[in-house]
């Protein structure tokens, strides 16, 4: 009798492709980036809960700093289709390789957690799936549709890939009808060769475009990080872009580096340079901005989306 022992996939780096690029350490962080160590009780009722459903959330993968403050109050977001990601964006911490296949139960299993949970806002998010044809737009609609079901009274927040050449894919996410339509830009265009090489800036601005031409009544939103390199006058333009497309909500957060072998930190944005950030914002028309040193996409999420209704009902009435 033979027997075969794998001494390959244990020793498989989370990042083969960083693997071989030159250590960065990382610049130290300033006092107004501290968080508290993930330690309560609402923490680990989350993590079983989020284990039990054999579910995949973003702000393990991903290194959150805020998942000790949203898990202690049972906030997470699932990233659905797996652990691994086809691109190889030089900021994220996700996992990346060829992913297998997909999860038929997952959306019941998102649904399930989510009214374990007792969430009132969800969001869900995902890797990107170049490697299937529709990008994983219809995994997308059936994870909605599962929870409208299971959970009718949640809204729900989807942060989506960018679908590229993925003809119709949109339109079948739209057709779910999300509550919000999430795409992050992440950075400005002059970083994307170096940031997230395998995007396209302008296409991810006419995705979000199209969302309002589907649904009007759609709100969008988007998210990038500073301390990437980016300059003041082309964070300004991004905020342009964006207002061209219609978009709602922007997020503005420090970008931090994973580890030694991602993008460094080139430099820590104070939180006065944050706030200007979203005065100057709101000033373009966005009906919702949420910009300081820990903002992330889906923190304070649920608030966050209760904010924008009412901004949305506040610029009607006038």
């Amino acid at each position: 009798m033979a027997v075969i022992i794998d001494t390959i996939s244990n020793l498989r780096p989370r990042h083969p492709e960083k693997a071989h690029r030159p250590d960065v350490a990382p610049l130290p962080k300033p006092d107004w980036i501290r968080v508290r160590a993930p330690v309560s009780r609402g923490y680990a009722e989350t993590q079983k809960i989020v284990r039990d459903n054999k579910l995949v959330t973003v702000c393990e993968e991903a290194g959150c700093p805020n998942i000790g403050e949203c898990w202690d109050k049972k906030h997470a977001t699932f990233m659905i289709m797996g652990d691994t990601c086809t691109r190889a964006c030089a900021f994220c911490n996700v996992k990346t390789g060829l992913p297998g296949a997909l999860d038929v139960l997952e959306p019941e299993h998102v649904a399930e957690a989510t009214l374990k949970l007792g969430l009132n806002h969800i969001v869900v998010t995902s890797v990107d799936r170049d490697d299937l044809a529709d990008g994983g737009a219809e995994h997308f609609a059936q994870t909605i549709r599962a929870i409208r079901v299971r959970c009718p009274s949640t809204t729900i927040e989807i942060l989506t890939p960018d679908f590229l050449r993925k003809d119709g894919a949109l339109d079948v996410v739209v057709a779910a009808k999300p509550d919000v339509f999430n795409h992050n830009l992440e950075t400005v265009p002059s970083r994307y060769l170096t940031v997230r090489p395998g995007a396209r800036y302008f296409h991810s601005i006419r995705l979000l475009q199209r969302v309002k031409e589907l649904d009007p009544l759609m709100f969008t939103k988007s998210g990038i990080m500073v301390g990437l390199g980016e300059e003041r006058n082309e964070v300004l333009q991004l905020m342009d872009d964006l207002r061209s497309a219609n978009v709602d909500f922007l997020t503005i957060g420090q970008y931090l580096q994973p580890t030694r072998k991602h993008h460094p930190v080139v430099r820590f944005v104070t939180p006065e340079e944050f706030n200007a950030y979203e005065t100057i914002a709101y000033a373009k028309g966005f009906l919702m901005v949420s910009a300081s040193p820990l903002t992330r996409s889906s923190h304070h999420a649920g608030d966050d989306f209760q904010r924008l209704k009412a901004a949305r009902e506040a610029k009607l009435s006038r």
